[in-house]
């Protein structure tokens, strides 16, 4: 297991887990390529996330939900002590795992998470209950999702979103670009994804540079692109492009995909 991926190249997209993908990669033989596709930026600073937070404040609350575990966290720890207690009584559901553990963190408690960690499948679960009258707050990460709050407004809702952080271009583009150049190149082996807008920039900065049609060629044609979830896959299946999935939506399941993927392509 040690060096099953030893002559293989793997290029890294995330920020946040870049280097504990890269050293559980490179631990099994790979070279290992990095460049951020994206950057995480809070937002309480600049005053909005205070002022999603007020509006919350300002009226009873009937749904809760949590997307993801950094946003609801990073909310609860920006927003004082007001806000766990007039959420004790609403009725919380997490996306996930991860999302679960920070309504648990924030002294919460979830009626329901979605077995699959998919948006669709939170959105499906809140119209069974039935949200006409109902007033829900949706923690959102840096996808506005603007589908999932149309539907819960037309099916009655007032939906108050809250958002914590926004996405950008990685403060240095020079990684991103060489990593680019890379699978253009036909260099890189195989992909891994840990989030949309990271497999969105990604395609999106080829895009900018004039390297759109280039790269996806490539992709389609050498690398192994895999994403942790069916979220992270969403821009990926939108461009048509070949992609795995592991079984589970963590980090370690996406390791593991890849190990076990490249050596076959390779037979």
């Amino acid at each position: 297991m040690q060096d099953v991926l030893s002559g293989f190249t793997v290029g890294i997209t995330a920020e946040r887990k870049a280097e504990e993908i890269g050293n559980l990669l490179a631990r099994r033989g790979a070279r290992v390529l990095f460049g951020a596709a994206m950057h995480t930026v809070p937002l309480p600073e600049d005053g909005q996330l205070a002022d999603a937070t007020e509006r919350v404040l300002s009226g009873p609350v009937d749904f809760v939900v949590a997307i993801t575990g950094m946003g609801f966290r990073g909310w609860f720890e920006a927003s004082g002590e007001a806000l766990p207690a007039h959420l004790g009584d609403a009725r919380v559901v997490a996306r996930g795992a991860k999302a679960k553990g920070a309504v648990r963190g924030a002294g919460l408690r979830e009626e329901w998470t979605s077995p699959t960690e998919e948006s669709a499948e939170v959105l499906d679960y809140l119209l069974e209950q039935g949200v006409a009258g109902k007033r829900v707050v949706l923690q959102v990460h840096g996808d506005p999702m603007l589908e999932f709050r149309r539907a819960l407004t037309e099916a009655g809702a007032e939906v108050v979103p809250v958002t914590v952080y926004r996405w950008t271009d990685p403060v240095d583009l020079e990684p991103l670009d060489r990593l680019i150049d890379a699978v253009i190149a036909g260099e890189v082996d195989a992909l891994p994804f840990t989030s949309a807008p990271a497999a969105t920039n990604f395609l999106a900065r080829a895009d900018r540079t004039d390297r759109g049609e280039a790269l996806r060629k490539a992709l389609r044609d050498n690398v192994l692109i895999a994403c942790v979830g069916p979220v992270t896959a969403a821009p990926i299946a939108k461009a048509d492009l070949p992609h795995a999935i592991p079984d589970r939506a963590r980090t370690a399941a996406l390791v593991r995909l890849v190990t076990d993927e490249l050596p076959n392509r390779d037979a």
